[in-house]
């Protein structure tokens, strides 16, 4: 960053903003939230140069590089500069070596990879551990010694579970006991049953998911134990959380008594959020609501909040960049107005059909464009796919796959807060119950 820096002030060059993306490595193929906001500004002009330290930190797959070099020649950016020199992606060489370097570093990082998991796989056969990431429970630091505390509760746990106690409860019972992970937090089921079916446990060495071989440690548990603990704990007719459908607000809802997150809770066929109690949830057990109608009430309130004037309105209320928010705002504000009266102009018979679209078509595409510049400074951009269209979402509302869906309410909806019920046993949905917690 500093050679960057430097160079910068070499050029005379103001440094508009750093894109950084921390341990995400470019060949991974894992979003990187910062070179994309790049390729954005870049492409809306709000950027017409880049510094890079060298161009294997901006690209190590040539089908990213096409897509940068795409943004750019559209933006006619031509400045891309790396510390070893300038590169010109409009001229012909200067995208012929772009595309050679991209290439090479591409291939450095298949041969890296290649020579990692050969490596990996030489450790593997021969039954030593792998050393990177945290040791695993039951072993000390060097993986192979067993540690004298974590090894009897390995035992334990796989001679109750095997007499038929279930992973709720040996769950429990690690808590109640002090017991935890080797991160330090709570067991939970997911846990104990991984831990019980990791051949580890029994002397095998695992690759890729894989039992290859014996490996140089000593088994916790016997191999017949640890066979028995498998077919017992991966059975599929163990699993007893099976639902119709998924929910429309996991994850959003929360308990107005304790402050836990609700859960799913089907009972007898029906869908309902509640807060559970037990090791894998630390509720309190004392809110329930049923699904259908909160979501159906949540949606349309969403919807109709989508048509509101509280979204322009939130969107405008940033402090930073305020006299930019502050201009944009009363743009769309007037584009608006102007689109208003178009409609009046036309019901009147002021102005025929054809006017009124030749009119919209330079109005609604400059609204959309300003929208759009809003949403990004206000980092509320998710909304804007979204704004002024609650009528039409509501009609197709129920045609909507549920991903869908739960991207139209997150936009707009943080979660909600479900009170006690003020009369238990009442029927229908009391939305005095329901307290949202609004993102715009």
């Amino acid at each position: 960053m500093a050679d960057c820096y430097a160079e910068a002030e070499r050029r005379g060059w103001t440094v508009a903003e750093e894109y950084v993306d921390d341990d995400i490595s470019a060949f991974s193929g894992k979003a990187r939230p910062a070179y994309e906001r790049m390729l954005t500004d870049l492409g809306d002009g709000r950027r017409d140069g880049v510094i890079v330290w060298h161009m294997d930190r901006l690209h190590r797959r040539p089908v990213e590089l096409e897509r940068f070099v795409d943004t750019c020649a559209r933006a006619g950016v031509r400045d891309v500069v790396t510390l070893s020199g300038d590169i010109d992606l409009v001229g012909g060489d200067g995208l012929l070596l772009a595309r050679l370097l991209a290439a090479v570093a591409a291939n450095e990082s298949l041969s890296k990879s290649r020579r990692i998991g050969r490596k990996a796989q030489e450790i593997a056969e021969s039954g030593r551990p792998t050393m990177g990431g945290p040791r695993p429970f039951g072993f000390t630091e060097d993986r192979v010694t067993h540690h004298p505390a974590e090894a009897p509760v390995i035992r334990e746990l796989a001679a109750r579970a095997l007499a038929g106690e279930t992973l709720t409860s040996l769950t429990t019972w690690l808590q109640d006991a002090g017991v935890r992970t080797v991160g330090g937090k709570d067991w939970r089921t997911i846990t104990v049953r991984q831990q019980l079916t990791n051949p580890r446990m029994w002397g095998m060495r695992v690759h890729r998911g894989q039992v290859i071989g014996p490996a140089v440690w000593e088994p916790i548990i016997s191999a017949d134990d640890g066979e028995r603990l498998r077919r017992l704990l991966l059975d599929p007719a163990r699993r007893t959380n099976r639902s119709a459908r998924r929910y429309l607000l996991t994850g959003m809802l929360t308990c107005g008594k304790c402050g836990n997150r609700l859960s799913s809770t089907p009972k007898n066929g029906v869908r309902r959020y509640g807060c559970v109690m037990g090791p894998d949830f630390h509720g309190c057990g004392g809110i329930f609501i049923y699904a259908e109608m909160l979501e159906r009430f949540i949606a349309d309130a969403v919807l109709y909040r989508l048509d509101s004037p509280e979204v322009h309105r939130a969107l405008s209320e940033v402090p930073h960049d305020d006299d930019e928010v502050r201009d944009l705002a009363q743009a769309i504000e007037e584009d608006e107005r102007r689109l208003h009266d178009l409609a009046e102009m036309f019901a009147d018979g002021e102005i025929s059909r054809g006017e009124w679209k030749a009119a919209r078509a330079k109005i609604e595409p400059r609204l959309t464009q300003n929208q759009r510049a809003l949403g990004r400074l206000s980092g509320r951009d998710s909304v804007v796919d979204y704004m002024g269209r609650g009528a039409e979402l509501r009609a197709a509302w129920e045609g909507l796959n549920l991903s869908r869906q739960v991207a139209v309410v997150k936009a707009v909806l943080t979660g909600a807060t479900i009170l006690p019920a003020s009369t238990p046993g009442r029927k229908g949905l009391d939305i005095e119950r329901v307290v949202p917690d609004w993102r715009l």
